[in-house]
């Protein structure tokens, strides 16, 4: 069995370990995570996710969903960091794919799925990530 050492971060006020596993999906489940709008996606993720201080532990774009394993600082919030990536991604990639909009009345739909890496030990997680690639 392998040991696992975690990893504490720490803003002024919390040290901290706060992994979420968090999925979410285009609206009606449709496959427009492709053609460069997955690229596209990845460096929107990581722009919002480097100016809230959180860390991508893994990252999987699909045609229909997302997968982001992240480190976030339980002051900012996971579902700020949520909100800020799904906000910022659907004005984007919806104004420079403009085939998007006559697929979508919206880019995402309002529910995502969020579990905390604390269940599973986190190698297990983004191994499972990593694979969700190669299952289709």
């Amino acid at each position: 069995m392998t040991e696992f050492k975690v990893k504490y971060k720490s803003n002024n006020n919390v040290v901290y370990s706060c992994k979420y596993h968090i999925i979410w999906c285009p609206k009606f489940r449709r496959s427009v995570l492709i053609d460069g709008v997955d690229d596209k996606l990845k460096s929107i993720i990581q722009e919002c996710c480097k100016e809230s201080d959180s860390e991508i532990v893994e990252m999987e774009i699909m045609p229909d969903h997302v997968h982001l394993l992240v480190e976030v600082d339980p002051q900012y919030g996971a579902h700020k960091l949520i909100k800020t990536i799904k906000g910022r991604s659907s004005r984007i990639i919806r104004s420079e794919f403009k085939w998007i909009k006559s697929r979508l009345p919206t880019l995402w739909s309002n529910s995502y799925f969020i579990s905390t890496a604390g269940g599973a030990p986190l190698e297990v997680i983004k191994q499972y990530v990593e694979t969700q690639k190669f299952k289709r």
